[in-house]
């Protein structure tokens, strides 16, 4: 396993034609990651249309900031991800706080609470998009399409056994976007510190 310290090639390379300003390499990481940022920012905003600009925020501040990433504190993935994590819902706060300064219905405590649901929805999103494609794919066998561990072992081609590691592991994994990030997440997206 690779130590915490050393970040995949690619994303060290990424960063670095990233500062000498290769408008290829930011092409690059837009066909890598959009379909993530976009995913996770209408997880949060619920809106295309704001899910949309904030991708278009999310993209320019690694064009104008590709230092902003430290290698060493995790993935370029996971770094994007926080990053839009945090744009999305200082967004979110900032509809919903001028939604309720002109009147809007709700409390305070309602717009944290839903800050906070919109939060751990996008973390498990993340944790789902992140997980290993054998977890991912059985636990969308067993919610998507309501197979149990045996049709899913046969769909899989696996051991019933394997079957249940993989949907307990998936599911063990889901279950920390409820009070914690992505696993190997920087902290700003809920990960350790």
């Amino acid at each position: 396993m690779a130590k915490q310290d050393a970040p995949p090639r690619w994303d060290r390379k990424m960063q670095q034609r990233l500062s000498r300003g290769e408008a290829a390499a930011l092409g690059e990481l837009y066909d890598r990651f959009a379909s993530l940022v976009h995913g996770l920012a209408h997880r949060v905003l619920g809106d295309e249309r704001a899910a949309d600009g904030i991708t278009r925020e999310v993209f320019a501040h690694v064009w104008e900031n590709p230092d902003a990433y430290d290698p060493k504190q995790g993935p370029l993935r996971s770094w994007v991800a926080a990053l839009t994590h945090r744009l999305a819902v200082q967004r979110l706060r900032a509809t919903e706080t001028a939604a309720l300064a002109q009147g809007g219905r709700g409390t305070t405590e309602e717009l944290e609470s839903k800050v906070r649901s919109a939060s751990v929805a996008a973390r498990a999103d993340y944790i789902v998009t992140s997980m290993p494609t054998p977890l991912r794919s059985a636990l969308e066998l067993a919610y998507f399409q309501r197979r149990d561990y045996r049709q899913a072992a046969a769909d899989l081609g696996v051991t019933e056994d394997e079957a249940r590691r993989r949907l307990r592991l998936g599911l063990q994994l889901l279950s920390t976007a409820h009070d914690t990030g992505p696993v190997g997440a920087p902290p700003e997206f809920g990960g350790a510190r």
